[in-house]
């Protein structure tokens, strides 16, 4: 594939709106102590894990504890045309939280309640800033779980407004699935409810999912009612070394097309798999790895097992591991989720600028080869990790922050990568969302009809654009 003319503009557009005194008076007056223009409080919540580096805090945040107060803040705000950027625990990748155009940052983290468990259902609803792993925490004695994993530990609000899946999805879906009603607080202050729980409906336009992904552009998520699962019977792991990454990922398509129910299969290449030996202490194989989970009944587990073993060893996989024990499987996916900062650390000192495409099934060969090509080709470090059993895969860049030519070229691989899936029929994110990075690859995709669609959404929902304004779609 030719390397493209042009990469998209990734330095964000700052277009600061002035903040009155006035509604800062009216903020702390209202919040008290749930209100801070502290500096130090501000520059938390300017910043996230993307590679923007040089966006002005928030001129202030609140700290929400109910939907009434979140609603108090938007009226305030929309009286003065201020924007209202909504934050969890910070984990974004693409910018979703940084204030391009200035304004007052809600922190939803103190909104943590589970508010109701319904197991006969398979249901549970909770405030926006409950996390997944409080989440599993709290209904563990009930039998059972909420699937989807990212890797950070998020906020369920967060990761419905991104739209979130993770190691699970390729067998548990993504939140797109798995969210069945919304909270959500509207751009006048108004709250309004989607969806029932019901497990499907036929009524209306289907508004839970329209903000499910909107990366708090069109509303702020305040309650979610999301679907739980039984625990597996019986749950193991297993990891599989292989000589060359094309081994690996061609195990995963043969895996995926016969239609092997497996739970979790992700690709770490040989550089991630030192990294995470460093970071957590382990001694795995320096190869190119998949790490798999089986669910079901043992009879059924065992079987998924030996046949992915079976199509492994086709492909020259060798030194197969298995965990068993709640600890073992512990230790492996910790150590799994902790790869993008593992990688981060095997350069002291760097920024990573993270990409994550996602591309059928059939393509993802040619996808992730080719990306590591162009990659090791280009002399900057980096690392690779997939959710390849969906055809999800992400590559993260190690640059120095103070070389611009490798920022440059860092992004002329991201640009590479997308345009390439898009190509292969695949998107320009599978999972982190379009944020700030991915608006021009926004375009490129979906086509200017349908983003301007989008633009007549946005403006008929937030026609003074104050929530979270700069993301998704470009000004």
């Amino acid at each position: 594939m030719n390397a493209p003319a042009a990469v998209h503009p990734v330095q964000p557009r700052i277009q600061p709106r002035p903040v009155p005194g006035v509604l800062i008076d009216a903020l702390r007056s209202r919040f008290g102590a749930q209100f801070s223009d502290a500096q130090a409080v501000r520059e938390q919540h300017g910043r996230d894990e993307s590679a923007f580096t040089t966006v002005p805090p928030p001129a202030a945040v609140v700290f929400a504890e109910s939907t009434q107060d979140v609603s108090d803040l938007v009226r305030l705000c929309a009286q003065h045309q201020v924007p209202v950027i909504p934050f969890g625990v910070g984990s974004s990748l693409e910018g979703h939280l940084l204030a391009v155009q200035g304004g007052i940052s809600v922190d939803l983290s103190r909104m943590n309640r589970v508010l109701s468990i319904q197991a006969e259902d398979l249901l549970v609803t909770v405030q926006p800033g409950v996390t997944r792993e409080q989440l599993n925490a709290e209904i563990r004695d009930t039998g059972l779980f909420f699937p989807i994993d990212p890797g950070a530990n998020a906020t369920l609000g967060g990761m419905s407004a991104t739209r979130a899946s993770g190691t699970n999805a390729v067998r548990y879906g993504t939140m797109r699935e798995n969210v069945l009603a919304l909270e959500v607080v509207t751009a006048s202050g108004e709250v309004i409810r989607t969806g029932t729980r019901a497990r499907k409906s036929s009524a209306g336009y289907d508004l839970t999912r329209l903000f499910v992904g909107s990366e708090g552009t069109l509303g702020v998520i305040t309650e979610i009612t999301l679907r739980l699962y039984p625990l597996p019977e019986a749950v193991s792991a297993a990891i599989c070394s292989f000589p060359s990454i094309a081994e690996a990922v061609g195990t995963v398509i043969q895996i995926i097309q016969l239609g092997v129910p497996i739970a979790r299969v992700e690709l770490l290449d040989a550089r991630t798999v030192r990294a995470v030996n460093q970071h957590s202490k382990l001694s795995l194989r320096e190869a190119p790895m998949l790490l798999m989970e089986f669910h079901g009944s043992p009879a059924g587990v065992r079987e998924q097992a030996e046949t992915v073993q079976a199509i492994a060893g086709e492909h020259g996989g060798a030194g197969f591991e298995w965990a068993d024990t709640p600890e073992e499987r512990t230790r492996l996916w910790t150590a799994r989720h902790k790869a993008y900062f593992a990688g981060v650390q095997s350069r002291p000192g760097c920024r990573c600028i993270t990409t994550d495409v996602c591309v059928p099934i059939s393509r993802l060969a040619d996808a992730v080869l080719a990306s590591v090509q162009e990659a090791d080709a280009s002399g900057i470090p980096y690392f690779l990790v997939g959710h390849v059993g969906d055809g999800n895969f992400h590559m993260g860049y190690l640059i120095d922050p103070d070389d611009d030519a490798e920022r440059a070229r860092a992004e002329q691989l991201n640009h590479q990568v997308v345009e390439r899936a898009l190509a292969l029929g695949g998107t320009c994110t599978g999972e982190h969302g379009v944020g700030l990075h991915k608006m021009g690859f926004l375009l490129d995709e979906a086509g200017a009809g349908a983003v301007a669609l989008m633009r007549t959404i946005k403006q008929a929902l937030d026609p003074h654009n104050i929530l979270n304004p700069g993301k998704v779609l470009a000004p």
